[in-house]
């Protein structure tokens, strides 16, 4: 199904992600705080560009937060977003690998609330660098990526479960966004330690899932048992 998606943002996530969604039919109209840039974007990706207010109304299928995470929420509060769908694909990640939202809300939430109640927020595309979305498709080792979604309306995550499919990918369920966002966030910032910070292949820490243990409707009592 063809969607008009608005992208707030030129950077390098609003390129990759913009791009991938046009190949796959999409309607797209490129918006940022410097028109010129917006401008430049569009005609190299083939979309439309305008103000951010533009794309936010322009977005009825769905609207991309691209901005940096500290002007994010600003703008969030200054835009027409009742009714629509907000991805989330900001991290709020400060020096030295620091999660800037620790102990509070997490950033997507703070992004809703800005938003209003009637905007719907779904956190997705947080956890890969840029290079990974422009892969037609993110394909590793014969397997899709997984993108997991943190949301709150079922009609917003499935418009977004949707925009994932069209780039090849598999959707995976990662909770209310109360919830989900934090741990989507943490672990971003978790990732983004070990891949920059350490130079190591943040791949391996994970075990095959066949290996990852028992899928325990409890989770504290599986810890139990193991310690």
């Amino acid at each position: 199904m063809e969607m008009r998606i608005g992208i707030l943002g030129t950077g390098g996530m609003a390129d990759a992600l913009g791009t991938q969604w046009i190949r796959a039919g999409h309607e797209v109209l490129f918006a940022g705080r410097d028109l010129g840039r917006a401008q430049a974007l569009a005609r190299r990706r083939g979309g439309a560009s305008g103000s951010l207010r533009e794309a936010a109304a322009f977005g009825t299928g769905a609207v991309l937060m691209a901005l940096p995470w500290d002007a994010a929420v600003e703008v969030a509060g200054q835009l027409p977003l009742d009714g629509r769908v907000l991805i989330d694909c900001t991290n709020p990640v400060g020096e030295r690998f620091r999660l800037l939202t620790a102990g509070g809300p997490s950033a997507a939430e703070q992004l809703a609330t800005a938003a209003g109640a009637e905007a719907h927020v779904v956190k997705a595309f947080n956890l890969c660098h840029e290079d990974v979305w422009r892969l037609t498709p993110p394909v590793f080792d014969g397997r899709p990526l997984g993108v997991p979604l943190s949301g709150d309306d079922d009609e917003a995550l499935a418009v977004v479960r949707q925009l994932v499919r069209d780039m090849g990918c598999e959707p995976f369920a990662a909770g209310e966004l109360n919830q989900g966002a934090t741990l989507l966030e943490a672990t971003a910032a978790l990732l983004i330690r070990l891949w920059v910070g350490e130079g190591v292949d943040a791949q391996s820490i994970a075990p095959p899932g066949e290996l990852a243990g028992e899928r325990d409707a409890d989770p504290a009592a599986s810890l139990s048992r193991s310690s």
